[in-house]
C-alpha cells in the first residue's frame, strides 16, 4: 500500500470516528427521561437526610418551593429553596439552587436539579 493510500484510509477512519464519538460533556442530557420526583427523597448532602414536601413552581423566572429535611432522628427543619429557572427541551430546568433555613440560621447551596414540563416534575438521577 503507498503511503497517498495508507494517509487516505487514515483520513477516513479519523473523519469517521469523529463523526460518532461525542464526548460525554458535549452530549446533552435528555430531562424528559429523569425519574418522577419522589417524596420523599434522600439529601444530595447524604447522611441519611430525607428531603420532603418538594414541590417547586415558577414564579417570576425562578423555581422555588419550601420543604422539610428530616435528620435520621425525627428532628425536622424547614426551609425553602430558589433556583434559576432556566428554558430546555420545552420545559423549565430548575438549576443553581440556593436554600436557606426558615429561620434564617442556616443557608447554602444544592447541586440538586428539577425539570417541570407538561405538569410533571423530574429529578436529576443520582450521581
Amino acid at each position: 500500500m503507498s503511503l497517498r493510500s495508507l494517509m487516505g484510509v487514515v483520513a477516513l477512519i479519523v473523519t469517521v470516528g469523529s463523526a460518532v464519538w461525542v464526548p460525554a460533556a458535549l452530549a446533552q442530557e435528555d430531562y424528559g427521561r429523569w425519574p418522577l420526583l419522589r417524596d420523599p427523597f434522600p439529601s444530595t448532602g447524604g447522611g441519611g437526610v430525607m428531603i420532603g414536601g418538594y414541590d417547586p413552581v415558577v414564579v417570576d423566572g425562578k423555581c422555588r418551593t419550601g420543604f422539610t429535611a428530616t435528620l435520621p432522628d425525627g428532628t425536622v427543619y424547614r426551609n425553602t429553596v430558589e433556583f434559576d429557572a432556566e428554558p430546555a427541551q420545552g420545559g423549565i430546568l430548575c438549576t443553581n439552587g440556593r436554600w436557606r433555613s426558615a429561620d434564617g440560621s442556616a443557608s447554602g447551596t444544592t447541586p440538586f436539579r428539577v425539570f417541570i414540563r407538561d405538569g410533571f416534575r423530574r429529578m436529576a438521577p443520582a450521581e
